[in-house]
């Protein structure tokens, strides 16, 4: 059964607002920061699997907007990079950058060298790796359309099984890291609490009175934005030979774009509105999740269950070492360290929500940490995949 444009878009929203109900309703998912699509296109991916397994009928899904709204996210994701933001958190910012871009080339590195032992193909095990880890499920989705477009069967399955593996265990395992680190070294915060809820790294609007021409105005952006991204990415490809999704493209020209914005604030008289600009995002990975899990087939992870797990706990396992040994040190050894280094399991094994609710619980009871706050979530938001985007597409060009 082929579902055509129309039907497959009706469906793809069904299954978010699905996934939206029971994320509020069941408290395991809240907990864990699964997010709405994923649960949603997750059941029906079930589904489909059964109708397949008992013979009764194939669902195809027509995926031809997942692109579309896949490009859209990312250039949102680069027109939300404002460097503003590296300077208010200085020098700790940088050096927990690195630390993150690091922790991605180590994530591959150990990804397509299990794949080699596992008998697998090395770039399932980079599905499995920072795609999925740090990219999470758009990473893993976005991603893993570009290598099942190079013959390798079942790309996204694995990058969308290891993502949701990697949001629970940073859940899991981040708190309990922080626990024994702050209980070991007799840590304390020595700030006053704060809401960490209230807490804004740009002014609020006082008034958004916002109007249809000012919405395609933004429009106007992201798909100009889109367009030059797309094209130039295009032609850097034919030069050279190197795989460049459009999506990297494009969200490095946002970046451009973005940058440009800032600096003409003065003499333009538009003021670029992050919350418009995450809004859309937000709806453009909702949909673009929501396709992706509802065209995954479950059925070809019957022979990659076990290297997809061991893959996963590898990746666990260096991250509780490298932020317990190394990353600690490098922030310089405090409860401030500490926060931070839980939020980068967080961040670095599902996503940034779960780095919040990592921080959240330990900031809850321990004293808070504005430093923490202010660094974990603008790398994780956006500037972690300034690196890890490029470092990706050089394993995919080293192994394809």
């Amino acid at each position: 059964m082929e579902l055509n444009l129309v039907t497959s878009l009706f469906l793809a929203v069904m299954v978010y607002l699905i996934g939206a109900y029971l994320v509020r309703k069941i408290h395991f998912l809240d907990r864990y920061s699964i997010p709405a699509p994923v649960v949603g296109g997750l059941l029906f991916a079930v589904f489909t699997l059964i109708m397949h397994s008992t013979g009764l009928v194939t669902i195809t899904v027509e995926t031809s907007l997942q692109s579309l709204f896949m490009i859209i996210f990312f250039t949102t994701v680069g027109l939300g990079a404002s460097f503003k933001l590296i300077k208010l958190g200085g020098k700790l910012l940088v050096i927990y950058l690195l630390a993150a871009s690091f922790l991605s080339v180590i994530q591959n590195t150990l990804g397509v060298s299990l794949a080699g032992l596992l008998g697998i193909d090395p770039l399932l095990g980079l599905m499995a790796s920072s795609p999925a880890m740090i990219g999470g499920h758009g990473g893993a989705a976005a991603f893993g359309e570009t290598i099942d477009g190079l013959g390798v069967q079942g790309a996204t399955t694995v990058g969308i099984a290891a993502a949701t593996l990697g949001l629970i265990a940073g859940g899991v395992f981040g708190g309990p890291v922080a626990r024994f680190m702050i209980n070991r070294h007799n840590l304390k915060s020595n700030e006053p609490d704060f809401n960490a809820a209230q807490y804004e790294f740009e002014n609020p609007k006082e008034e958004n009175k916002f109007t249809i021409n000012q919405f395609f105005i933004y429009l106007l952006i992201i798909t100009f934005a889109m367009a030059l991204g797309t094209y130039i990415g295009g032609i850097f490809s034919d030069l050279t030979g190197v795989i460049l999704p459009d999506y990297v493209g494009a969200m490095f020209v946002a970046i451009v774009v973005r940058t440009l914005l800032d600096a003409s604030q003065d003499r333009v008289p538009f003021d670029f509105d992050t919350t418009v600009n995450d809004k859309i995002g937000a709806v453009s990975l909702g949909l673009f999740l929501s396709f992706a899990l509802m065209s995954i087939k479950l059925w070809e992870l019957a022979d990659l269950a076990l290297p997809i797990l061991l893959i996963v706990s590898a990746h666990v396992i260096v991250i509780i070492l490298y932020t317990m040994f190394i990353v600690y040190r490098l922030l310089g050894k405090n409860y401030d360290a500490v926060v931070m280094i839980n939020g980068m399991i967080g961040s670095g094994l599902g996503a940034t929500p779960t780095a919040m609710a990592n921080m959240d619980a330990i900031t809850s009871k321990f004293g808070s940490s504005k430093t923490a706050y202010l660094i974990v979530p603008v790398v994780g938001a956006f500037l972690i995949d300034i690196v890890n985007i490029p470092v990706i597409v050089f394993f995919i060009n080293l192994f394809s």
